[in-house]
């Protein structure tokens, strides 16, 4: 039964693929097509040699700022903070760039710079906040710890 669903969904996934790639060939020029195993290769190129180390060297210095007294606590907070405005950062780069260029300036009408970098204090604020939160949190706890009012005593 297992290996049936699995041909199935296998089945399904190759003719979405097929699909796919039909309407492409459809909707791309052979120029575009040329193009675009560049941009393809560019993007992994992109992604191996400064993404990833970026990645690796602000894992390694959060990893050594975590080291101090109560810190480890809120390196999560830290993480998803950092994940999140990286995703964002991502995704809004083409939006950056292209802004105000090519033909037509009404495609892309929007001041995207500010609306990002609102984005992203939004996203550093609310960060902040649940930091300082879980750092209260973690004093509370101390104290009633230290106090002997553990367990409903």
């Amino acid at each position: 039964m297992t290996r049936w669903i699995r041909t199935a969904l296998g089945a399904v996934g190759v003719g979405f693929g097929l699909w796919g790639l039909r309407l492409l060939l459809q909707a791309v020029s052979v120029d575009a097509l040329v193009r675009l195993p560049l941009w393809l290769g560019g993007a992994v190129v992109t992604d191996d040699f400064f993404l990833v180390p970026l990645t690796v060297a602000a894992g390694w210095l959060l990893t050594r700022w975590s080291i101090g007294p109560g810190r480890h606590r809120i390196v999560g907070v830290v993480r998803t903070t950092l994940l999140y405005v990286g995703v964002t950062t991502v995704v809004a780069i083409p939006l950056l760039i292209r802004q105000g260029k090519g033909v037509n300036p009404t495609v892309l009408p929007r001041d995207y710079l500010r609306d990002w970098l609102l984005l992203e204090a939004t996203i550093i604020v609310a960060g902040v906040v649940i930091g300082v939160l879980q750092g209260r949190r973690l004093i509370f706890s101390k104290s009633r710890a230290s106090s002997g009012d553990i367990g409903g005593r």
